[in-house]
Order: structure tokens, then C-alpha cells, then sequence
């Protein structure tokens, strides 16, 4: 058989897999088969496709791909390698290989178009039916495409706006479930079948007002989604009962007395409207205002039903929405319910415009701090007792059996000042502390020498003031501290605390204490002289307050001093009063009087060593800018040369 033709046997790979790895516990891990797009791409590794497909004749090339093909089979078993590029260039060769393709392909085209002998580009025939339509049916067929066209775009800006107006609507939705979130914060809400409902009374904080000071939430539907929303838009909006619309506050004065009952009418006083702070909501600020309204109510109704039970010498007065009380004889206190509405505002208030703003703001604000304690002593007014078996009460009562108090102890501890009590105290010692101030810059004004001084104190009660008055002389006020007076204000009497520690109780007439500082300003002039001489050496011979002789003084009484030279030559007499004014003797020796007259019975050289008659001193021709100035050169002047 060898002369004969060879014989081609393939020969297949065995169907076993090749083993990859052999574990310690001689488990067997082969390696897995390729898939099928695995064994497509080996075997397209092995095309070559620069080999012409049309050479049948067989060159010497083939039998070696023959043999590399018998040498690639045993392989065959092993994992897939990819045929890596022959040299760096092959990629750009194959891309330039196609593209020249691409380009013959389209040279090829081109050519064939723009040269007829390859193919011939005819016309389309049209139908002459379709040119010989007439131009009604054109433009009806026109017409009906664009009355669909336009349907289309009606439909579709109809969704449009109807899902614009859903998102708006959903928006507010949310918008209004938010602030009614905030709301809900800030106020007491409850839900009563399908409203919302709100507090605005002060039950809560122990108030015992009967008005319900309810106000209901609504959703605010007064905007057109059409237009643009504005920016204080709010989507909630509360509304509050009639009474309590509008703005109102409680004024408080202290004017002179009406001549007549009649005369006291409605009080409607119009005030600046508070500004609105940045940020606020619209119901905030009208929750605040009606709830303003209904404090400003209880307040007025506790004062007119205490103006009403309480047995005073002078009885209260309330007519209409104002209260009238006579603190001091000629005077009145007036608190009056202003309440203005929205109808009120437009009317015209020209007269009560003109009219001066005596309203007492410490006063008005006082009164809402007595309603706010009033209701706090409400809430804890159930204590417990201490100890636990002691019978409920006030402490004050549990206290009268051990203490063994009697009815009239008993009965004292029971009472209490109520609301108007209270302002009326406040008010007297509002009114008391003005007068005295007035009364002292009034004397200081009208006084220049000695100079008055007022020091107020910044620590005060509401019921009691101090202020300090100096009287000085303007330089000399290192030497001149004889008069200070602490004056302690109270209700309806002021206390006078001398620097000595004596005190001295005045009224409240302004003319009493008018009188006591123009005597005390009269003394000044005298303890001034008084330290005076003691600075320049001379000698007291007499001093007193309160002098017996002379003219009566309508004020207080005269004050008087008598001081000599330091050898004893001269002597100064001075002599003060509050009405009269001051007076200046001096008394010069015997040897310098030319006009004495001689004496029989003085016949001794030693009697002329006395000192002679006084003389007055033409004190308004003296120099100097006050009287201890003048006194100053006076007794520079009578003083020997050393």
C-alpha cells in the first residue's frame, strides 16, 4: 500500500477535559469547556484571509498550513489563546483597508450617477386625475387637516392646564396643611365636626372671664389660580368674633375734676397702630390683636364690678366705658375702654386729635401685670395644705387657730386690695411723685442762689419713690453740705429725712412742701455763713433756726447768725427769712463811730474798746455772683491785716 494514494485521517480530540488542579484531599478540578462564541473565535483565529479564495492551484505554502493545522489539533484540548496582532501597525493597516473600500464604493456610485451610459434616471409619472382636482376640494380637505391638527392641540392644552391647575391645587393644599401646622404650635385648636375652632380666652392661664374668645380656621379660597399669586398670599385665614375686631387698649389719666357728671362722655381715642413685625403671618397678627381686645375687656369689666362693690368715702363713677375716681380732692382718675374698629377708623377724630396725650402708659401697663398676677393666684389658689391633716384654705387662715387670732384679725387677714384698689394707689403715687418733681424744678428755676438739686433714685416701688435734694452754693460746695433732705414718696404723704436723722412728715398739698423747701433754702444761707467763718477764723457768737424777734414770717421762720472779726473789733450779723430776705448789720468799734454821743456815765478809757451801734449793709449794691460771695469780701474786709 505504500506505492499507493495518501490516505487524510482526521483525527478528533479525546472528549476528556484537562485537568486543572488536583486538591490535597485528591479532588479533581477540571478545567470547564469553552462556550460557543469561545470556539467561534479560535477558529476564526486560524482563517487567514490575505490568502486569495479563487487560487486553485496549490502552492508550496499549503502543505506547511497543513502541518500547522495536524500540529494545532493536539492543542485543541488546552485553554483558548487568542492570536495576538503581528506588529504594531496592523490595526491602522486593517482600518485604511476598509476605508479604501468605502471610497471605491462610493467613487463606484458617483460614477454610475453622473454618467448615463451606466443606468438612466427617469421621472415619476403622476396621475392626470390628481392634477385636474379642482381647488374647492383642496382647500376643504386642507381645512378638515387643520381642524384636526388644531383638536390635537386643543386636547392637549386642555390636560395641560388642567394638571397645572391640579399641581396649584395641591399645592395649596400642602401651603395650608403647613400653616395650619404653625398655627397649631402657637394656639390652643380643636376640631368640632368639620371647622377647626380656636381659644383665645385665658382660661387656661386661670382667667375668669365668661366670654368664649372662640375664632374659627378657614381655608382661604378668595385668589384666582388664573392670575399670579401675590406674595403676602396666605392659603389659611381665621376668623374672630364681631366683638373683638379691631385694636384696643386701656387709658389711664389724671386730670383736673369735670364741673359737671354730664360732661364725662364716650371715650374713643384713636392711638398708632402698632407696626408688624417682618416675617409675621396675617392671623398672627389678628389673633394677637382680638386676643389684646378680650384682656383689654376683662380688665374693664373687673374694674367697673370693683368700682361698683367697694364702699369708698367718694364713690366710683362708671358711665358708659369709662371709670371715674377722685384720688386727690379737685383731681380725677379717668380709665376708659378704647376700642376702635375698622368702621371707626374712617371716621373723623379732628378733636380728639388736638387734645394732648395724657395717657399714663406705666399705669396701662401696670394693669395687665395685676390681671396677669389676679390670674395666677386663680391657678394656685387649691394648695395643698401643710401638713397633710390640715383642713383646706388659705395658709393665713390655717395659721388663726394656732395663733389664736380674733374676728377682727381674722376678717383683716381675709381682705385683699382688689384690681382698682391697687391702680388707684399707683396712681396716687404717679400723681405725688410728679407734683414733687415740678414743685422742685419750678424753685430751682425761679431760685438762683442757693442753687436746689434733685438726685432721683433708679430703684423704685410702685408705690413709694426717693429722691435726694441738695442745696449748695454755687462754689462753694465743698464747705456749704449742711442741707441734704432725703425725701421718701409715698401714696398720699411725703417723708422728709433730715441728715441729722430727724424726719418730717408732709401732705400732699404742693404748696406744703413748697413752703418747707423755701425755708429750708432760707437756713442754707445762714449754716453757709456759719462754715464760712469757721474757715476764715472768726467766731460764732450766736446761731438760731428759729428766731423770736422781728417780723413774723408767713413761711417757716427767720433764721439768724452773729459772727465776730478775729480780734474781736467787728461783728456781722446776718438775719435770713423765707419771705422777708436777708439782712446785714455790722458793728463797728466805738473809736471809728464819729456821731456817738458822749456819755456821763461812760467815763473810763476801757469802755471804748466796745463795739458801737450796728449799721446795715446796702446788701443789693454789694458785689459778687451770690450771698456767700458777698459775705466772703465782707469779711475779707473787716478782717485786720496781720
Amino acid at each position: 500500500m505504500s506505492g499507493g494514494p495518501a490516505v487524510r485521517v482526521s483525527i478528533e480530540s479525546s472528549c476528556e477535559r484537562q485537568v486543572q488542579e488536583v486538591s490535597l484531599d485528591g479532588v479533581e478540578t477540571y478545567v470547564p469547556p469553552l462556550s460557543m462564541s469561545q470556539n467561534l473565535a479560535k477558529l476564526a483565529q486560524r482563517i487567514d484571509f490575505g490568502q486569495g479564495s479563487d487560487s486553485d492551484e496549490e502552492d508550496p505554502s499549503r502543505e506547511s498550513r497543513e502541518s500547522d493545522w495536524s500540529k494545532q489539533e493536539p492543542e485543541e484540548d488546552g485553554p483558548v489563546k487568542f492570536q495576538p496582532c503581528l506588529w504594531p501597525w496592523d490595526s491602522v493597516r486593517n482600518h485604511l483597508r476598509s476605508a479604501l473600500t468605502e471610497m471605491c464604493v462610493l467613487h463606484d456610485v458617483l460614477s454610475i450617477v453622473k454618467e448615463k451610459k451606466y443606468m438612466a434616471l427617469d421621472p415619476v409619472s403622476q396621475d392626470p386625475s390628481v392634477a385636474k382636482t379642482p381647488q374647492v376640494f383642496q382647500l376643504i380637505s386642507k381645512k378638515k387637516s387643520l381642524a384636526t391638527a388644531a383638536q390635537l392641540l386643543l386636547k392637549g392644552a386642555e390636560k395641560l392646564s388642567k394638571s397645572v391647575t391640579e399641581s396649584q391645587e395641591q399645592r395649596r393644599q400642602r401651603d395650608f396643611n403647613a400653616e395650619l401646622l404653625h398655627l397649631r404650635s402657637q394656639w390652643k385648636l380643636r376640631k368640632v365636626g368639620d371647622k377647626i375652632l380656636g381659644d383665645l380666652s385665658y382660661r387656661s392661664a386661670g382667667s375668669l372671664f365668661t366670654h368664649h374668645g372662640t375664632f374659627e380656621v378657614i381655608k382661604n379660597t378668595d385668589i384666582d389660580l388664573d392670575k399670579k399669586i401675590p406674595d403676602d398670599y396666605c392659603p389659611l385665614n381665621v376668623q374672630i368674633p364681631s366683638d373683638l375686631e379691631g385694636s384696643a387698649y386701656i387709658k389711664v389719666s389724671i386730670q383736673k375734676q369735670a364741673p359737671d357728671i354730664g360732661d364725662l362722655g364716650t371715650v374713643n381715642l384713636l392711638r398708632r397702630q402698632p407696626k408688624a413685625r417682618p416675617g409675621s403671618q396675617a392671623w398672627h397678627l389678628k389673633l394677637e390683636a382680638a386676643q389684646n381686645v378680650l384682656l383689654c375687656k376683662e380688665i374693664f369689666a373687673q374694674l367697673s364690678r370693683e368700682a361698683v362693690q367697694i364702699k369708698s368715702h367718694i364713690p366710683h363713677i362708671v358711665v358708659k366705658n369709662q371709670i371715674i375716681s377722685q384720688p386727690f380732692p379737685g383731681l380725677q382718675l379717668s380709665i376708659s375702654l378704647c376700642h376702635s374698629t375698622v368702621e371707626k377708623k374712617n371716621q373723623r377724630t379732628s378733636p380728639d386729635k388736638a387734645k394732648p396725650d395724657d395717657h399714663l402708659y406705666v399705669l396701662e401697663h401696670n394693669l395687665h401685670q395685676l390681671i396677669r398676677e389676679f390670674h395666677k393666684q386663680t391657678l394656685s389658689s387649691s394648695v395643698m395644705p401643710h401638713p397633710a391633716s390640715a383642713p383646706f384654705g388659705p395658709k393665713r387662715l390655717r395659721l388663726a387657730g394656732p395663733m389664736a387670732y380674733d374676728k377682727a384679725e381674722i376678717s383683716c387677714l381675709q381682705h385683699g386690695e382688689g384690681l382698682l384698689e391697687k391702680i388707684v394707689k399707683q396712681a396716687k403715687h404717679i400723681f405725688l411723685r410728679s407734683r414733687t418733681a415740678r414743685t422742685i424744678d419750678c424753685l430751682a428755676s425761679r431760685i438762683e442762689d442757693p442753687q436746689i438739686q434733685a438726685h432721683w433714685s433708679n430703684i423704685n416701688d410702685v408705690y413709694e419713690s426717693s429722691v435726694k435734694v441738695l442745696i449748695t452754693s454755687q462754689g462753694y460746695e465743698q464747705i456749704c453740705k449742711s442741707i441734704q433732705l432725703q425725701l421718701n414718696i409715698g401714696v398720699e404723704q411725703i417723708r422728709v429725712v433730715h441728715r441729722d436723722g430727724r424726719v418730717i412728715t408732709l401732705s400732699h398739698q404742693e404748696q406744703e412742701l413748697q413752703d418747707f423747701l423755701l425755708s429750708q433754702m432760707s437756713q442754707h444761707q445762714v449754716h453757709a455763713v456759719q462754715q464760712l467763718a469757721k474757715v476764715m477764723g472768726w467766731h460764732v457768737l450766736s446761731f438760731s433756726n428759729h428766731v423770736g424777734l422781728g417780723a413774723v414770717e408767713s413761711i417757716g421762720n427767720a433764721s439768724a447768725i452773729t459772727v465776730a472779726s478775729p480780734n474781736g473789733e467787728y461783728a456781722v450779723s446776718v438775719r435770713n427769712g423765707p419771705e422777708s430776705g436777708c439782712k446785714v448789720l455790722v458793728q463797728f468799734p466805738r473809736c471809728q463811730t464819729k456821731d456817738l454821743p458822749k456819755s456821763d456815765v461812760l467815763q473810763d478809757g476801757k469802755w471804748s474798746h466796745l463795739r458801737g451801734p450796728y449799721k446795715e449793709v446796702h446788701w443789693s449794691r454789694m458785689e459778687g455772683r451770690n450771698f456767700v460771695y458777698k459775705m466772703e469780701l465782707l469779711m475779707a474786709a473787716l478782717t485786720p491785716c496781720p
